[in-house]
């Protein structure tokens, strides 16, 4: 009977060491509650809004030309090449401004990742942190799509995650 008993404690105990324990944090939530998060989208639209400004006065400039061009268009006394130089003038003018455009936009890209960059990576670690507080063996993002299934048994750690990181 003991031998039954300490066998059956055998058997159980790995098994019992085995049990894995699942966690999700819903990733988007969190990093939308950070403070560091609401800098950093002050900074994104101060930004832009800089950005915005001065293309506004390209874009201007671009349809002050284009006025000049319409007054001396259907003007016979002004020569052609003069009207086709007004003409590449505007063109050119608004080429920079497509241009200017398109560096803006990556520019604030790269700057919202460089700002994203550390936020990241303190949500990361607190994550970590919880894991391994709570001995969870796998921590997925609760995202739409990316989990298929979630039985009762996985965790809801975002709260924890809030948590440790003072939110």
């Amino acid at each position: 009977m003991f031998k039954k008993i300490f066998l059956a404690l055998a058997l159980i105990l790995p098994l019992s060491g085995m049990a894995q324990k699942f966690g999700i944090v819903d990733i988007d939530q969190v990093f939308q509650a950070m403070p560091e998060t609401a800098a950093m989208q002050k900074q994104l639209e101060e930004t832009s809004k800089k950005y915005e400004t001065e293309f506004q006065k390209l874009q201007e400039e671009v349809n002050k030309l284009y006025t000049d061009y319409q007054t001396i268009q259907n003007d016979a006394a002004t020569p052609e090449s003069i009207k086709e130089r007004r003409i590449q003038e505007i063109q050119e003018r608004a080429q920079k401004v497509d241009q200017f455009r398109a560096t803006a936009q990556q520019d604030i890209q790269r700057l919202q990742e460089t700002l994203a960059t550390p936020i990241q990576a303190k949500l990361t670690e607190a994550v970590k942190a919880v894991g391994a507080e709570g001995n969870y063996t796998f921590i997925f993002p609760n995202e739409q799509g990316l989990l298929l299934y979630t039985g009762a048994d996985v965790t809801n750690i975002t709260a924890d995650v809030r948590k440790k990181l003072g939110i």
